[in-house]
């Protein structure tokens, strides 16, 4: 059993294996989709339960985490390499500096990879670690729940080198932070949650995204509106700025019923229309969670509330947040029902929700993690349980995308240094931010090095190479 309490879910699991043999027309196959089960976790020197989302590195791999497993039973991070290898095991040679990673990583600007564990270090309330490629391991702070926080979650890299992250309890009043850190371990607490009465502002932070405006924003999977859910509420959506003043931009659950959802345990992503799209564990029309949208004014749109069919083809309870793909459109998993243990889908703008796969036992169960979108434009993901032997699973979804490149920060000043993402970029003859032509290197088929012209402008960076012209995902932010 994980000691992770997300994976205790209300959902009754003997009832869900029965159903599942009812909901086979859950699972929609579409032209040209393709599903594979890439790893299949195997317990103690694999790892077990993968928890949090992948992330690309600069040599073109997938690594990721298990909360548990590895060599000390204490987690493992993981390159996704073929059949897949353990980069480091926690708690090995006699190094117990952190364990349990339930959160994913990132990569810096200097390669190495940066994580969190949620328990371990000096008090045993969890750290930031830093890894090199090859597997050296570094412990760079160690949490204190009375003063900078405990549970660890979530980090971001910024454009200007630092990392930021929350803690989901601890601090000044016991209900979270928002801190930085930069990557050689300088340390600052910029937010202490439930500052305000009755914790208006939110308690439990579930992580942060850097915004267009350079503002960070995110969900608190608690307070706010104190008359829904008994004292606790049931979650806020908020913008912080780097100074740490925070706005609430809504409360969920204002009127009886919470149709607009409840306890949003995934954070938000900003879509190129400038808004904030997520999701909610319950809430909407029928208890099981949503999809929503959020302007930074503050005016909420439900797009789907889950179990809208009978028997729940759609999926119940979304507890990752959504994936803005390169077709415009927004992808997701449930942790729960379609065929019994969960779902992933496609959901437009508009709301108009697809079933694209629904797990069964044997390609995974419980996918709990935001699913990433790599240059090659295969979608993955990870299940905390099922596949062969019961630990988890990582999982691809090919739907015929079209390669692209990807800035790894989301923006950047004129002179910062900006790695750019992808596939087969050896050879490549120009990189442009906005049609304006930048000085790089290629030093690997899988990264370029560059760094952001005088007179560019905010838009898409495009590279040219001999296979053809690969545009980015989103557009890179050239801040004053």
């Amino acid at each position: 059993m994980s000691r992770y309490l997300r994976s205790l879910k209300p959902w009754n699991w003997g009832r869900s294996r029965a159903l599942a043999l009812l909901f086979t027309s859950a699972h929609v196959i579409l032209p040209g989709q393709t599903f594979k089960t890439v790893l299949n976790f195997t317990g103690p020197n694999g790892g077990e339960f993968p928890f949090a989302p992948l992330v690309q590195g600069t040599n073109g791999s997938l690594y990721g985490t298990t909360e548990l497993g590895g060599f000390a039973g204490e987690g493992n991070v993981f390159q996704l390499n073929g059949q897949g290898a353990t980069v480091y095991s926690l708690c090995s040679q006699n190094q117990c500096t952190g364990i349990d990673p339930i959160a994913g990583l990132v990569q810096g600007r200097n390669g190495d990879f940066f994580g969190t564990t949620e328990y371990g270090g000096t008090d045993y309330d969890g750290t930031v670690f830093k890894m090199t490629p090859g597997g050296a391991f570094t412990s760079l702070h160690s949490f204190d729940t009375t003063t900078d926080g405990t549970d660890p979650v979530g980090l971001i890299a910024t454009s200007s080198g630092e990392l930021y992250g929350v803690t989901q309890s601890g601090g000044s009043n016991g209900a979270g932070t928002l801190f930085r850190i930069s990557l050689s371990g300088d340390f600052k607490t910029i937010y202490n949650f439930c500052s305000k009465t009755n914790c208006l502002d939110g308690m439990v932070p579930a992580g942060v995204v850097q915004g267009t405006d350079g503002n960070f924003y995110g969900t608190t999977n608690y307070g706010g509106n104190i008359s829904c859910g008994g004292p606790s509420g049931c979650g806020t959506v908020f913008r912080i700025t780097p100074s740490g003043n925070l706005t609430t931009i809504y409360t969920f659950c204002p009127q009886t019923g919470c149709e607009d959802g409840a306890l949003p345990i995934s954070g938000v992503i900003q879509a190129s229309d400038g808004a904030l799209y997520g999701t909610t564990k319950t809430g909407g029309s029928a208890n099981f969670g949503t999809v929503f949208k959020v302007t930074l004014s503050g005016t909420l749109t439900t797009l789907h509330s889950f179990c809208a069919q009978s028997q729940c083809p759609d999926g119940i309870y979304p507890e990752a947040g959504l994936l803005h793909a390169t077709d415009g459109n927004f992808y997701g998993t449930t942790s729960s029902a379609g065929l019994g243990f969960g779902t992933i889908f496609r959901i437009t703008p508009s709301g108009n929700l697809t079933t694209l796969h629904s797990f069964s036992y044997p390609d995974g169960e419980n996918p709990m993690a935001q699913l990433i979108e790599a240059t090659n434009g295969v979608l993955y993901g990870t299940t905390v349980n099922g596949g062969v032997a019961g630990g988890g699973t990582v999982f691809s979804l090919s739907l015929n995308f079209s390669p692209f490149v990807e800035a790894q920060t989301s923006s950047g000043k004129v002179g910062d240094v900006v790695n750019i993402l992808g596939n087969n970029l050896t050879g490549a003859t120009s990189v442009t931010f906005n049609g304006t032509l930048a000085v790089f290197t290629v030093p690997a088929s899988s990264v370029i090095t560059t760094t952001v012209p005088p007179g560019a402008t905010t838009g898409k960076i495009e590279v040219l190479t001999p296979g053809g012209a690969l545009s980015s995902n989103t557009s890179f932010i050239v801040q004053p």
